[in-house]
């Protein structure tokens, strides 16, 4: 299974955000973090805006903040929320035309373990993911 750059991205930014000092940062500032395209991330924060994860302040002196606090933020639900096809076969969708489909047990095995990965995710939240805060800061020139 892979996730998506735009979940890994999603990540990246409640990350950052996660360790500003300040709680607010920039869609500038954090693509310049990364070096990704402030065109990604600006359609990244919008959709964590949308989700609730995140809140946008308008007008001079304005940014982007968590909207949770980051022992809120659950790392499995998140990933939930950004992938939009987690149908890792296509046995698993809607569109399923496989033949051995009836006696497949690949596709209950392979349901096991994104339900097992799904779970891992799930005992994680941003809090976890940003506890070496420091350097984290130091690696993002926060």
């Amino acid at each position: 299974m892979r996730l998506t750059r735009y979940t890994d991205y999603s990540l990246r930014v409640l990350m950052c955000l996660g360790v500003q000092d300040d709680g607010l940062a920039t869609i500038r500032s954090i693509a310049e973090c990364y070096g990704m395209s402030r065109n990604h991330i600006m359609k990244v924060v919008f959709d964590l805006g949308r989700l609730g994860y995140i809140e946008t302040i308008r007008g001079k002196g304005g940014g982007i903040r968590l909207r949770r606090r980051p022992c809120e933020i659950n790392i499995g639900g998140l990933i939930r929320e950004m992938e939009s096809d987690l149908n890792i076969v296509e046995c698993f969708g809607p569109c399923n035309t496989c033949r051995i489909a009836s006696t497949c047990v690949i596709r209950r095995a392979l349901d096991e373990a994104l339900t097992a990965f799904l779970s891992v995710l799930d005992g994680y939240t941003l809090a976890d993911l940003i506890k070496p805060e420091r350097e984290l800061k130091r690696l993002l020139g926060c």
